[in-house]
């Protein structure tokens, strides 16, 4: 079982660390009082597996002092637990900043007490954990995607993450657009296949209908300039920690035209090695 404790500097990103790391696979919990680790964790330990990451939130608020953490911890490792400590810090500067911006009072502030003063105490009463500290992070000016980088990197995990998963989706506009689209695309500009008799009772997974939309004037560099754009795109938005990307194509209807290019698009996508899906929300409507 892993255990994982979260303390550092007020404003340096605690609270993006737990759910960087919740994101990770780890349960995360905010400011259990120290007394009670040992109990959680032989909860933690009977749960048969469910709970084999965990991470706990802790800093200076908790009290003046961290001898009782102390205690558990030692209690954890009595109890065959292993544990690290993760020590989250940013510039004074940065802090400052960070509370200008939210308006936010810092938690430890006191009256006649600049802010920087404020920072400059809580520095001094988390020395005792800084001491103890495995891991130490720092988040000046470190965008999310590349603190979750270096944690998977300093807890040594993949540093890249899951891919990034992408559905795509045909429907009609008629039915209204999907709301959860990070991309749409406008299929109507090509030939209808409802009108013709012997294609309008198909849809755009039968042959006949992907090959009447496909071959029809203007698909084919359609379809080379959408492939070009993801192809830009989707190493972009993986790398900026994306996990999910929806692409909608829609036609009128949603049975003819987008389900063929959204099928051709989804073929695309998995020739340049993303994990796709490909659903189509209209199909089945009249």
């Amino acid at each position: 079982m892993k255990f994982l404790i979260v303390s550092g500097l007020s404003g340096a990103g605690k609270s993006l660390t737990a759910r960087l790391l919740e994101d990770m696979g780890y349960y995360c919990v905010d400011n259990m009082p120290p007394q009670l680790i040992p109990s959680f964790a032989e909860l933690c330990l009977a749960s048969q597996g469910q709970y084999r990451r965990v991470a706990l939130v802790t800093d200076v608020r908790a009290g003046q002092t961290f001898s009782d953490l102390f205690i558990a911890l030692d209690k954890l490792r009595e109890m065959g637990c292993d544990y690290k400590i993760i020590f989250v810090e940013a510039s004074h500067e940065i802090i400052v900043r960070r509370y200008k911006e939210t308006r936010r009072p810092h938690p430890l502030a006191v009256d006649g007490e600049s802010l920087s003063e404020t920072i400059a105490r809580e520095e001094l009463l988390l020395e005792p954990i800084r001491r103890r500290t495995d891991i130490t992070v720092h988040t000046s000016d470190m965008p999310s995607r590349h603190l979750e980088r270096q944690l998977r990197s300093l807890l040594g995990e993949d540093p890249e993450g899951r891919p990034m998963s992408i559905i795509v989706r045909s429907f009609g506009y008629k039915h209204g657009l999907p709301r959860d689209s990070d991309l749409v695309f406008d299929a109507r500009f090509l030939p209808n296949p409802f009108y013709v008799p012997e294609l309008r009772d198909q849809t755009g997974e039968d042959g006949r209908v992907r090959d009447y939309v496909l071959h029809s004037e203007g698909a084919g560099p359609f379809i080379a300039k959408l492939g070009g754009m993801l192809a830009f795109l989707l190493p972009l938005y993986a790398s900026e920690g994306k996990t999910m990307l929806v692409v909608s194509v829609g036609c009128t209807g949603g049975r003819h035209r987008s389900v063929a290019v959204a099928r051709r698009l989804y073929e695309e996508i998995q020739s340049l090695g993303y994990p796709a899906t490909l659903t189509h929300r209209d199909i089945g409507r009249a």
